[in-house]
């Protein structure tokens, strides 16, 4: 193989995982419903794959599939890790505990952050009374709900996590001040 070839084969994976870095990116922001840029990245993704579609179909042999199935792989990967960084959305996180004062020791504190709290007894195991906290924050804001809740001693603790797809009314998703 010449260098122009391996050139060319370099050039189409990058290229093809920027593509899919793209898609991913569309398809998060469209399940999200955040539409303006969506419609950016559908144009320069069509016109890249355009090319790379007309190079790997021009061209001879198996390494320019091969470069182009990499590509998307490594395109898709990519994409994820920044979809985690980016984090977007909203979850309900409910907290269930046996202990009251802990319960209200943990719902002071998030309120205090500036979460919408709400409490709420439960019938647990064996219709045991429990207590359940129910909270909504941004998807990024995860890992602080979780230090919080450890701050008071609570290590795996049962947590159901809901996405939703927004919120109406007077509940706050996002911390007003630093934990």
């Amino acid at each position: 193989m010449n260098t122009n070839i391996i050139m060319a084969l370099v050039g189409l994976f990058l290229l093809t995982a920027f593509t899919n870095v793209l898609a991913t990116l569309k398809t998060i922001l469209m399940s999200k419903n955040i539409m303006n840029p969506v419609y950016l990245l559908v144009f320069v993704d069509a016109m890249i794959f355009t090319t790379i579609m007309s190079k790997v179909t021009s061209s001879d042999g198996l390494p320019f599939a091969i470069a182009y199935a990499l590509g998307r792989t490594t395109g898709v990967y990519i994409g994820g890790k920044i979809e985690n960084k980016l984090a977007l959305g909203i979850l309900e996180v409910d907290l269930f505990l046996n202990d009251k004062d802990k319960v209200k020791d943990i719902s002071r504190k998030l309120r205090e952050t500036g979460y919408t709290v709400n409490i709420f007894t439960v019938g647990g195991n064996n219709e045991e009374k429990r207590y359940q906290i129910e909270v909504v924050i941004k998807r990024n804001e995860l890992k602080i709900l979780e230090e919080i809740i450890e701050d008071f001693g609570v290590i795996r603790p049962t947590l159901t996590v809901k996405t939703l797809n927004g919120v109406n009314g007077k509940i706050t998703s996002s911390r007003l001040k630093e934990a």
